[in-house]
């Protein structure tokens, strides 16, 4: 049995949930699949413009680098996008004639003087700047900026698939799924 059309459909209506509430402040998406995390990203990254700051929040392992390549997909930045947790920050030039990425971890940062010793207020006016752990640091760096918190969704989600725990959620193709829930917030 050929599950392309069931998976072309299930990306279709992620798709369309993403370019319905993306940019609309506190709008709340559930991802599946990696794939569709990076999807999420795409379509905020192809609204994004010079100056758009996106601070990313979330544990470890739920998602901030996967979104972040959406994201710079869809501004058409020049890639492998990787976690810069050890280089601190990267520089993607566009490819496209848009604005380039600054994709900074600040996971290590031990303090706002840390993250302001990099610069990046001089760097935001003219690119879309990204922040990895930067909730709490990185709100000083523009007035007005986004939000995406990314959460690993919990049990209950796995009953909604028909499993009785995570552990055995599986999509249409028998791949498991690793359920994912993207708050997106702007602030003005």
């Amino acid at each position: 049995m050929n599950s392309a059309p069931a998976e072309v459909e299930a990306q279709e209506q992620v798709q369309e949930q993403v370019h319905a509430q993306v940019g609309i402040g506190g709008e709340q998406l559930r991802s599946q699949t990696a794939e569709q995390t990076r999807e999420c990203g795409r379509s905020l990254g192809r609204r994004l413009k010079a100056g758009d700051l996106v601070i990313l929040s979330g544990e470890l392992g739920a998602g901030k680098t996967t979104f972040t390549q959406g994201l710079a997909e869809g501004l058409g930045v020049r890639g492998p996008i990787t976690s810069p947790t050890f280089v601190i920050a990267r520089v993607h030039p566009s490819l496209t004639g848009r604005a380039p990425l600054v994709h900074v971890d600040a996971y290590r940062l031990g303090s706002l003087a840390e993250l302001d010793d990099l610069d990046l207020d001089t760097a935001v006016e003219d690119s879309v700047t990204v922040v990895e752990w930067g909730e709490g640091k990185a709100e000083v760096l523009a007035q007005a900026h986004y939000t995406v918190h990314l959460a690993r969704a919990l049990a209950d989600d796995a009953a909604e698939a028909g499993a009785e725990d995570a552990a055995e959620a599986e999509d249409a193709d028998g791949l498991p799924l690793d359920p994912r829930l993207i708050t997106v917030t702007y602030y003005a």
